[in-house]
């Protein structure tokens, strides 16, 4: 399995940006994805999840409201989209995969990408 995350990069609070995350050598429909994030001198956090049907999805506390996820089944890609950014949404973003959802949301996926580094100027 291999997860490709993009999209990051600079943008001044209060805008946008949309991450992807490429999935590759997985039956992707039998994969639950998620996002996490890690910023500097502190540890990984959930930041949102999506079933493999893409019908439910879970989000953090901090981004609901602000950040959507979606996948799209045919791309073998799963999306966030981060709107009205705070400088507190630095941080290096990682993709996540596992059949189980559960397993994404708890932080115990087996499958991680390569981080993208989203940083927010205040």
């Amino acid at each position: 399995v291999q997860l490709q995350a993009s999209g990051g990069g600079l943008v001044q609070a209060g805008g946008s940006l949309r991450l992807s995350c490429a999935a590759s050598e997985l039956t992707f429909t039998r994969y639950g994805m998620g996002w996490f994030r890690q910023a500097p001198g502190k540890e990984r956090e959930f930041v949102a999840a999506i079933t493999r049907s893409g019908i439910n999805t879970y989000y953090a506390d901090s981004v609901k409201g602000r950040f959507t996820i979606s996948r799209d089944n045919a791309k073998n890609t799963v999306y966030l989209q981060m709107n009205s950014l705070k400088p507190e949404d630095t941080a290096v973003y990682y993709c996540a995969a596992d059949t189980s959802t559960q397993a994404v949301v708890a932080g115990s996926a087996g499958y991680w990408g390569q981080g993208t580094l989203v940083t927010v100027s205040s």
